[in-house]
């Protein structure tokens, strides 16, 4: 037991994934102090994934993306309060609100997430320039689909393919621009990456690869008509999204003197460098428990997992942070799944021979570190117990013809294919 156990009130600022399953961890582990959820949104909490998928596409309205109604909120005692948290008073136990609101805490728990990138070139503020991180921003990009002609995506990263996807699909022209070599360099190996260049130009969209953009052109009426390539090119665009990635929100914390250091620094149990104080999410950055590096992760799973820990921590269960992280991504008909975290491989292993349905085995000093499954859900649900089991597996025995990793989970005592999840 921490010495932060059962406090007599947990403030949360932030009702993303991650503030709103802290909220919900806390009263299902027994908690039964002042429970507080503060978001600048002033939403119900809902869910991220579906903005850049369902939601874009019109297969779900705004109260689908609710994480829970509003009754539940009263009816488990959790005070929603729609505010910008302005300070943080680490001596006092209080945060201050933008409208002079003050609420003491015992526990605090930063979820304050991240907040996407915005291209630093002339015109970037022309009407018809976009972000993806809101349902605001979901909201804007739906409605001016159904008038767009012409998308430009920069960057090619899982938010600008999978709105590259929406934008063809609602009948726009869309031209993907990365300044990397490759789609998801960053996330995937150079397979998967080849199967998405083919995918998206497949389905009629313009790849351009290795080029920045310089610069944004306007119409006479302050909207944007085209973007300038570095090399001088030109692209027709009445609608361009930035899918640059995000910076973590750090400035409360800086502000408070917690360390911060590429995220807010917190140890194995997500506790900051303030005892009373955690951090989760897509803001902290975590030990990971297989390398040691401290590293910061964008996903619903690690989101959820931090907080159900935290939750755990306070009500007197505390643990160190080892869930195995996964991530999936929907582009047209194809799903991409990845298990584990790839933090430099020197050997893959690819399965299946169908080039839209394999899955790619990535392997460092022999030992398995991550898997890439593409349209191959069964391959997914096996990494990720072969990974989170610690299941011995080399890169010769994966590359036997006809290895399967079900086959090689079920050789193991245990081992068989489960739902996870």
């Amino acid at each position: 037991m921490t010495e932060d156990a059962h406090p007599a009130s947990v403030v949360i600022v932030g009702a993303g994934q991650g503030g709103y399953q802290t909220a919900a961890s806390l009263r299902e582990h027994g908690y039964r102090g002042r429970l507080v959820l503060i978001d600048a949104e002033d939403e119900l909490p809902y869910e991220r994934p579906p903005l850049s998928k369902a939601y874009l596409k019109g297969e779900a309205d705004e109260a689908q993306l609710w994480l829970r109604p509003v009754s539940y909120y009263a009816r488990q005692s959790i005070e929603l309060v729609a505010g910008s948290v302005t300070a943080v008073d680490p001596a006092a136990r209080t945060v201050r609100l933008a409208d002079g609101s003050v609420f003491e805490y015992g526990h605090l728990v930063l979820a304050t997430g991240a907040t996407p990138r915005t291209l630093g070139v002339p015109g970037a503020g022309l009407r018809g320039v976009h972000t993806l991180r809101t349902a605001q921003d979901a909201a804007a990009l739906r409605s001016s689909l159904g008038a767009a002609r012409h998308a430009v995506v920069v960057g090619a990263g899982f938010i600008g393919l999978e709105f590259a996807a929406a934008a063809r699909r609602a009948g726009c022209e869309v031209t993907v621009v990365e300044a990397l070599d490759r789609p998801l360099a960053r996330v995937v190996s150079a397979r998967t990456a080849e199967h998405f260049t083919r995918l998206h130009r497949r389905e009629g969209s313009r790849m351009v690869f290795g080029q920045g953009v310089a610069a944004l052109h306007g119409d006479d009426r302050g909207a944007v008509a085209e973007v300038e390539l570095a090399d001088g090119a030109r692209l027709p665009a009445d609608l361009v999204l930035a899918g640059i990635g995000v910076i973590p929100r750090t400035g409360l914390a800086a502000a408070a003197g917690l360390r911060v250091s590429g995220g807010i620094v917190v140890d194995a149990q997500l506790v900051t460098s303030d005892p009373h104080i955690s951090a989760i999410g897509d803001c902290a950055a975590f030990p990971q428990v297989r390398s040691g590096n401290r590293l910061r992760l964008e996903s619903v799973q690690n989101a959820v997992g931090h907080a159900e820990l935290v939750a755990a921590r306070l009500t007197g269960e505390a643990r160190g942070y080892r869930d195995l992280p996964w991530f999936w991504s929907d582009q047209f008909a194809t799903t991409v799944q990845i298990a584990g975290l790839d933090e430099g491989h020197d050997t893959e292993v690819v399965l299946g021979e169908d080039p839209d349905a394999f899955s790619v085995l990535l392997f460092r000093g022999g030992e398995l570190q991550a898997v890439e499954s593409v349209n191959r859900p069964t391959d997914h649900l096996a990494a990720r117990q072969l990974l989170d089991r610690g299941v011995s597996l080399n890169p010769a025995d994966a590359a036997v013809p006809g290895f399967t990793l079900r086959d090689h989970l079920a050789s193991h005592r245990g081992g068989s294919v489960v739902p996870v999840g």
